[in-house]
């Protein structure tokens, strides 16, 4: 009888295709869990997002939208064929971190072993950070979404041995876009450096055809162009796009805003964000990555992380509500420690058949855990926790439950800071009209927001009410005669 070996396993042959789509079919749960159910509600920034995109088109710019531009077009096409619904309005957001993710896979596996790869996508998608950009109806996603793929392009450029011009095409395009994103430009500098001061990157560049580079180039002025009028108008834009506040940050104070932001762990806070954002353990792995840096400092890998975190760190330090853009970097990091670990065990037994399959079972039991307490400190705390619950809104939700028929007419009263995004939900409810003030006498179903109430109002005859909320009552209703 033949003697079977571990490799004659259909599990073990097929292992990377099972892991990886495994990993997608929860990704894309996880995500339709995050976009519909938890937090299930929307921010103020969303709200606000919803009006900016509402206003904007590709011919017409209002004031506002063209930092971020790209996703409000995005943001805008959703609203045009779905209209104002938590699905429309996050739909931009869950439809970019799919490709965000699927970038992580391609760069992990372009920069490290197949292994690490899996593993370290796996811990990050399902990290409370991510899940809830992921799902928030504003351009947060953007900043992970254009470094993954910058990386990602600029790496093929180098690597690729077919579709070069593809690559390139790819990475001057979404170039041209990111810099419509505040900060993303120190991404773009970070790759720049590396391939002008890396004796191998500066070698592979020097052959590429000229004649293809100056194309893209080109086309990616096209795509900037809006951008570059907006600046010459309006010059303090660049600052904005550039990460530089009108006014002198208080250093010691964001320092330890960062602080408690990553290394919390002790005086854990909630609001839109929870802190500390990634956990004990991951944080554990990314400080073990920081050290396998330096002592790989020659690689590529570690040139572009290093010049990376050199450009971001001063500018998060003046603008610490931009933690999103460090999560591309953490994440590199954090493979790097997972590499690390899975290194220094295998060199400690490097002949030992045995104690290497020993050493998956606390990797396994280290990552497992990792990726449920993210799943699990993800849905408990932006679903139960009150001091999180009060930063999102189900009023639309509610409202729109209790709206009559499309075409039916009803009258909404807001106040002067809701309308924008009443007014949006109205473009798209055709009955629906807006006012500031409740008539005398209704001839139609009358709501009226919580904001908008006061109290020497008539008795209405409904109160729309949500469990959610302290402020339990949202919506006050008067009926035709009232």
């Amino acid at each position: 009888m033949a003697k079977l070996h571990v490799t004659d396993f259909f599990i073990y042959r097929w292992r990377y295709l099972i892991g990886y789509g495994l990993t997608i079919i929860v990704l894309a749960g996880l995500l339709l869990f995050a976009g519909l159910y938890v937090p299930g509600g929307l921010t103020h920034g969303e709200m606000s997002s919803v009006a900016l995109s509402a206003a904007t088109k590709a011919t017409h710019l209002v004031d506002g939208t063209i930092v971020n531009l790209p996703y409000y077009l995005l943001q805008h096409l959703s609203l045009l064929l779905l209209g104002v619904t938590m699905t429309s309005i996050k739909l931009p957001s869950l439809f970019l971190a799919l490709l965000a993710a699927i970038g992580m896979f391609l760069l992990l596996r372009q920069w490290f072993s197949r292994n690490v790869a899996a593993l370290a996508a796996a811990i990050t998608i399902t990290s409370g950070q991510y899940l809830i950009v992921a799902q928030s109806g504003t351009p947060s996603i953007v900043y992970i979404f254009f470094s993954v793929w910058l990386l990602l392009t600029a790496t093929m450029i180098t690597r690729a041995k077919t579709h070069l011009f593809l690559w390139k095409a790819a990475f001057f395009i979404l170039a041209a876009l990111s810099l419509y994103t505040p900060l993303s430009i120190y991404a773009l500098i970070a790759v720049g450096v590396i391939g002008v001061i890396h004796p191998h990157t500066r070698y592979i560049l020097k052959h590429l055809s000229k004649l293809k580079l100056l194309a893209a180039i080109l086309l990616s002025l096209i795509i900037i162009s809006p951008l570059i009028l907006e600046l010459v108008a309006h010059p303090r834009i660049g600052l904005t796009l550039l990460g530089i506040p009108e006014s002198v940050p208080n250093i010691w104070s964001n320092a330890l805003q960062l602080f408690s932001q990553y290394f919390g762990f002790m005086q854990p806070s909630s609001s839109v964000f929870m802190t500390p954002i990634f956990s004990l353990g991951a944080m554990l792995l990314i400080a073990l990555g920081f050290v396998d840096m330096f002592r790989s400092k020659y690689t590529a890998r570690s040139y572009t992380i290093m010049a990376w975190l050199l450009f971001l760190l001063p500018v998060i330090l003046i603008n610490p509500q931009y933690t999103t853009v460090m999560f591309v970097p953490l994440l590199l990091l954090l493979a790097m420690g997972l590499q690390a670990l899975i290194f220094y065990w295998y060199h400690l037994f490097p002949r030992n058949p045995y104690a290497r399959i020993a050493g998956l079972i606390p990797l396994v039991v280290l990552v497992g855990g990792l990726v449920l307490s993210g799943v699990e400190r993800y849905t408990y705390g932006y679903h139960y926790s009150p001091d999180t619950a009060v930063y999102f809104s189900h009023d639309l939700r509610i409202l729109q439950s209790s709206l009559p028929s499309r075409h039916e007419p009803a009258e909404i009263i807001v106040t002067a800071a809701e309308r924008p995004f009443y007014d949006v939900v109205a473009r798209y409810h055709k009955g629906l009209t807006i006012a500031e003030a409740l008539p005398a006498k209704t001839t139609e179903p009358t709501y009226v927001t919580h904001d908008a109430h006061k109290a020497d109002q008539p008795i209405p005859q409904q109160i729309l009410t949500d469990a959610a909320k302290a402020d339990a009552d949202r919506f006050y209703i008067y009926k035709n005669g009232a």
